[in-house]
Parts: C-alpha cells; sequence; structure tokens
C-alpha cells in the first residue's frame, strides 16, 4: 500500500524528501532520462542502507547481533517504514523510465514502418525510360511501363489443390 505525502515527510528529514518528492505524479514527468536515471541510483543506495539498517534492529531484538554504535536507540519498524518510502520511489522511477523506453521504441517502430511502407510502393512502379535513344543505332527493346504482378503464393496453391480434388474425384468414380 502506498505512503501518503504527509507520511512520507513525517518519516525522511528535508534533504531526503526533497529526493523524494519529485517522485511524485505531476512532477516525475518533467525530469529527463539522465536525471531519471541518476536519481534511480540514489535510490537503490538510500533503500539498502535503510534495509540494512532494519535487519541489523531485527537481529538485535532476537538477541543474534550486536548493537550497531553506542548509542542507537529504536527498534526496527522505523527503518523499515523508510525503506518502503524509498522502494516506492524506486517503483515510481523505474516504471517512469520504462514508459520513456517503450515511448522511443514505438517511435523508432513507427518510423521503420513508414519508410518500409515508401520504400514498398517506390518498389512497385517502374520508372519511364530515359529519351535518351538515338538514331542509327539498331534496334532497341521497348521497356515495358505496366506494373510488376506478383501472384501470391495461396493463388498457386489453389490452383495445384484443384487439380489434385479433381483427380482424387476421378480415381474414386471407378473403384
Amino acid at each position: 500500500m502506498s505512503a501518503p505525502c504527509k507520511f512520507e515527510r513525517s518519516l525522511l528529514d528535508h534533504d531526503e524528501y526533497e529526493t523524494i518528492r519529485p517522485t511524485h505524479h505531476p512532477a516525475i514527468y518533467d525530469l529527463e532520462p539522465a536525471d531519471l536515471a541518476a536519481m534511480r541510483s540514489r535510490l537503490r543506495e538510500m533503500r539498502d542502507k535503510e534495509r540494512t539498517l532494519s535487519r541489523q534492529k531485527r537481529r538485535e531484538m532476537r538477541g543474534k547481533g550486536e548493537a550497531r554504535g553506542a548509542n542507537f536507540p529504536g527498534i526496527a519498524e522505523r527503518p523499515s517504514q523508510r525503506k518502503q518510502v524509498f522502494a516506492a520511489a524506486l517503483k515510481r522511477v523505474n516504471r517512469e523510465l520504462e514508459r520513456l523506453n517503450h515511448l522511443a521504441a514505438r517511435t523508432a517502430h513507427v518510423e521503420a514502418a513508414r519508410k518500409a511502407l515508401a520504400l514498398r510502393r517506390a518498389a512497385n512502379f517502374i520508372p519511364y525510360p530515359s529519351a535518351g535513344s538515338t538514331a542509327h543505332e539498331g534496334m532497341v527493346p521497348r521497356l515495358s511501363t505496366r506494373r510488376r504482378r506478383i501472384v501470391t503464393g495461396t493463388r498457386i496453391g489453389r490452383v495445384s489443390q484443384a487439380t489434385k480434388v479433381a483427380q482424387a474425384i476421378r480415381d474414386t468414380r471407378g473403384a
């Protein structure tokens, strides 16, 4: 479940909150991909630090590990909540980076499809022959100005299949 911004503000100090604040809804769309990638690494470091702290506090409470530092009071709940805040921010940043990557890929695919369509349309029409022929060179073949037609494989298969069916009908008549 996501935590409200007010709760996040109560858990974090000012610098940490200023790191988290741009990852929320309207502000995240203004960031560049390079800024998002830098923010992702900072958020990972913060999340990992809080995860380590939370694990250490749980070990202390179970009596399996010694205390970290001379005066580090508290329970494991606070670092766990902070870790969840950083993890949620990291998730938002990752989702936005993925959205931007999909958008860039889609744009590239659309451009490639348009280019392929233009090439296909250009290949369908044969240009007229040049008027560069001169006299006294003998007969010159005239190039056809008709469009090149491609017979699809389904039409070819249709004819041969019809022949097979007709032959099978003839074979069964005599039996």
